[in-house]
């Protein structure tokens, strides 16, 4: 899709009307969002191997005229040869849509205030709404937060990052707060976002809130949480989840050694710890360990001793070689973390929570949406592996279940 911004900034500078770039970039929109919808029913991409003789495939496509606030878009419906195929990007029979609404339903759900909305409404409409009609219409985007914050998880997830970030919120005066993410891949290999909250300080304590809430939600079965050492944050994640294993992340573990060595010495130490967390398996990792701490013990007493307290390591080398480089960092949810930055960076601040959680709960979707059919690197190859630890870790269980019930 192009880059609006650009082009509206250039129509803009021309004199030139940007209902007509509106309006192409709508019917661009709601274009990629059947072809899209029609890949999520027909489970692969046009033109892919997989497809054939799948039992079922596109059919051409018919066109409907739409009008809007910006003029008339032409829909573009595709088929499928089975006639399963049922659209809900446009509502059926609809010739006309609630640009104003549907406008105002967006901006909310980016962290935008009512009474931000309805002075910019009246700029580009001519016309004015009062806040608290804005309001009225944005209770919607609220019942959208709500489901987000509701809705059914899986059953299992291979792995659980555990991270908070910071960001500018308003309540009496502008301060940092934590906002709690977990990231969690299931068993299948999809990466989702299975939680999110905001608290003024990081704490384990907060997790263990998330924790429950994800098990009333669905998630019975978790093999692995990856965290930084957060204080207690361990104990939390292996009393709500007994059965799950523990991985600190070897990056903050590196950080953490290379704030008590001298500048001088920093690189040479971190090389050194770099072949420890690619060993091939928990002997070799031991055994490199070991080394690392013969060389360094005498100058830096201290690094061993934070290293040696740390008793969750190597718990990622207990599960398949494929997936093990996902599995000893937190990087995955630092870079969800990243582009949440890239984006709030356009807000100095928000100017409550309830704007701020609209704001990442619109990005949280979108992650989700982005990284729905993708499988994460590896868990395609070792799906009959997780499936045996998941049975290994909770055959026991559900069998004490069902022995409780008789």
């Amino acid at each position: 899709m192009s880059n609006f911004n650009t082009e509206l900034y250039q129509a803009l500078a021309k004199g030139e009307s940007i209902d007509e770039l509106i309006c192409r970039e709508k019917e661009e929109a709601v274009n990629y969002l059947l072809q899209h919808e029609l890949t999520i029913c027909l489970d692969y991409e046009k033109y892919d191997p997989i497809g054939y003789n799948s039992g079922n495939s596109r059919n051409g496509s018919y066109q409907r005229k739409i009008k809007t606030r910006y003029g008339e878009i032409t829909a573009i419906i595709p088929r499928d040869r089975n006639g399963e195929f049922k659209q809900q990007t446009l509502p059926n029979y609809q010739r006309q849509t609630d640009d104003l609404e549907t406008t105002i339903l967006q901006l909310y759900s980016k962290g935008i205030t009512t009474a931000e909305i309805a002075d910019l409404i009246e700029k580009m409409y001519g016309h004015s709404y009062l806040p608290q009609t804005i309001s009225n219409i944005t209770k919607a985007a609220e019942e959208y937060v709500e489901e987000f914050h509701k809705r059914k998880l899986n059953k299992r997830y291979v792995v659980i990052y555990c991270d908070a970030t910071y960001l500018n919120v308003r309540r009496d005066s502008v301060s940092k707060e934590a906002l709690h993410v977990m990231i969690g891949i299931t068993e299948n290999g999809y990466k989702e976002i299975v939680s999110s909250r905001i608290y003024p300080q990081e704490s384990s304590e907060n997790y263990r809130e998330m924790l429950k809430d994800i098990k009333e939600r669905g998630c019975q079965e978790v093999l692995l949480f990856v965290s930084d050492k957060l204080k207690g944050l361990s104990e939390v994640c292996l009393e709500e989840y007994p059965r799950a294993k523990y991985q600190s992340c070897w990056v903050h573990v590196m950080r953490n050694v290379g704030r008590l060595v001298r500048a001088n010495d920093r690189k040479e130490i971190l090389s050194q710890l770099k072949p420890i967390y690619q060993a091939q398996d928990k002997k070799r990792a031991n055994e490199l360990l070991e080394g690392f701490y013969d060389r360094v013990e005498s100058n830096y007493p201290k690094v061993v001793k934070s290293i040696k307290e740390n008793s969750y390591l190597f718990s990622y080398l207990e599960f398949p070689k494929e997936i093990q480089r996902s599995l000893y960092t937190t990087n995955i949810v630092e870079g969800a973390h990243k582009q949440l930055k890239r984006n709030t960076n356009r807000k100095e601040q928000f100017p409550n929570e309830s704007a701020l959680e609209r704001f990442v709960c619109n990005q949280m979707i979108n992650y989700n949406h982005r990284f729905s059919n993708r499988i994460h690197k590896g868990f395609e190859l070792v799906q009959s592996e997780l499936i045996e630890l998941f049975e290994k870790n909770y055959s026991n269980e559900k069998q004490s279940s069902e022995d409780s019930v008789l």
